[in-house]
């Protein structure tokens, strides 16, 4: 059956037919907004046409599935489940996870594909799926082309030999792998911040194995979210991590979103470090344990990977990235590197460190033994060993999703005859333009603005660095606005300086 691209609740038709929304096929996962995007129908032929393309593509019809704690996710994932078994898939249900444990899955149950309910750091309201077949990999643009193909032409074959068995212990066994035998040697107070959201049946627990005192905050598992929707991209949730740090005297905060893939840092005294230049200090001290690794940076990154003079003594080879979890955990495998770094807060450890997923717990763990291996010193005194830079939150202007990819394209033209032309930006000559993913101006001194389309949501994204000042850094971002305010089509940001 075709599904329909609007229906109406409240009918005969939204209860028996699918519907799915086309734009919520994005570029490395899917999100929609429920009810109003997808209907259950829609989501059980969203699970045939993910079962139907595992058997195009001659994956064994075996799949490991879990839902992120959100009080709409077990029925997204009973619709999900129905439509894999209807295509003759074998499901194995993990339960309640964070996407990391479900990744996790697929290696401590040889499971050749993964799916997770999940709407990630996405305020409720939203839902959606991750989904990988090759691991540690998830779906990028060409396997998502491939199922929203599927979908939306009706083609998802049923098949007989589907089945269900729930997998009891995944998340022990997930939390056994995160800890190992390491136990902390010197004494560390953190506070774990959860915001409520699926990563507080986790985090707690892993903190106290290593031997990490744990200063709560909002650690009650609550689908309604009270405080904040859990982003550590966020300055609401930054700024309520850096006031339980100063109210607790902790060591630092470490706070995760909703489906525990990122972690956000806040230091000593209450600082929010973003999570590009956190990347950078667990760079520097990688790279001392493994010299002249590579590393990935997604273009919303400092500069740092590239300029820093410690990173560069130990050898180490920066490349710049697409933006997105399946871009990346894709070019650090391609890559051979030891690690990617995403300044949303997602991070790709590799072998020998992780396995190539993105996991916020498991950076969480990392980033306690890095504290370990420098007892005499304070996360402060780590970030301020970095060259100073002055950078921006990720500001995100609104742009339809039907929009947002034209607009950007005219916004890179622009913002290339700029360069072409020999304008200035921000007072200064422009170096180069690249235009891997969006556009990131570089100017003269190494200072940048970028501005790309949101993956996940109907958004551009603005990150603005300076290497001289603060004024700089406005001064970028008022130049690079300027050039978005030529496009009527873009709204309000979500956050501004």
């Amino acid at each position: 059956m075709l599904p329909k691209n609007t229906s109406t609740p409240n009918t005969w038709s939204f209860l028996r037919d699918p519907m799915i929304t086309p734009t919520g096929f994005r570029e490395y996962d899917a999100r929609w907004k429920y009810p109003e995007e997808i209907n259950l129908p829609g989501i059980t032929a969203l699970g045939l046409g993910l079962g139907t393309q595992m058997h195009a593509r001659g994956i064994e019809p075996v799949i490991a599935v879990g839902n992120d704690y959100r009080d709409y996710s077990l029925s997204i994932k009973n619709a999900l489940m129905l439509g894999l078994m209807q295509a003759g898939i074998h499901v194995k249900d993990i339960g309640p996870a964070v996407s990391p444990m479900a990744y996790f899955s697929q290696f401590h149950l040889n499971a050749p594909a993964v799916a997770m309910v999940t709407a990630s750091h996405n305020p409720n309201g939203w839902t959606g799926v991750k989904m990988g077949f090759e691991r540690p990999l998830t779906h990028g643009p060409d396997e998502m082309n491939e199922l929203r193909a599927i979908v939306l032409e009706g083609r998802g074959l049923p098949r007989s030999g589907g089945a269900y068995e729930f997998v009891d212990g995944v998340r022990e066994a997930y939390i056994d792998d995160l800890v190992g035998d390491f136990k902390m040697s010197r004494k560390l107070r953190v506070v774990c911040a959860t915001g409520n959201g699926t990563a507080a049946a986790f985090a707690p627990e892993v903190f106290e194995r290593i031997g990490v005192e744990v200063v709560p905050s909002h650690t009650e598992l609550d689908y309604s979210f009270p405080h904040y929707n859990p982003n550590p991209e966020a300055m609401e949730m930054l700024h309520d991590m850096s006031a339980s740090v100063k109210e607790s005297g902790a060591d630092f905060a470490l706070g995760f979103d909703g489906d525990g893939d990122r972690c956000g840092v806040v230091d000593d005294e209450g600082e929010e470090i973003f999570a590009d230049k956190v990347g950078v200090i667990m760079a520097r001290d990688l790279s001392k344990i493994y010299p002249n690794s590579t590393f990935v940076a997604d273009v919303k990154s400092t500069g740092l990977f590239a300029s820093d003079p410690e990173l560069r003594a130990n050898g180490v080879t920066a490349d710049y990235w697409k933006t997105g979890h399946s871009h990346m955990k894709r070019r650090v495998k391609e890559l051979g590197a030891l690690a990617g770094f995403e300044k949303s807060g997602h991070y790709f450890l590799a072998e020998p460190v992780g396995r190539g997923y993105d996991c916020g717990l498991r950076v969480a763990v990392e980033i306690c033994k890095l504290m370990d291996r420098n007892p005499s010193l304070k996360m402060s005194d780590l970030r301020r060993a970095l060259p100073q830079t002055w950078a921006t939150p990720t500001m995100s202007p609104y742009c339809a999703d039907l929009e947002k990819y034209d607009v950007l394209e005219r916004l890179v033209d622009k913002l290339v005859a700029k360069a072409e032309a020999g304008e200035s930006f921000a007072g200064r000559a422009i170096k180069e333009v690249v235009t891997v993913n969006g556009a990131r101006v570089i100017l003269d001194n190494g200072s940048w603005g970028l501005v790309r389309a949101s993956s996940n949501t109907p958004n551009l994204v603005v990150v603005c660095e300076s290497a001289e000042s603060e004024a700089e850094m406005r001064a970028i971002f008022a130049d690079i606005d300027a050039v978005i305010r030529t496009e009527p089509a873009v709204g309000d940001y979500d956050q501004t300086l």
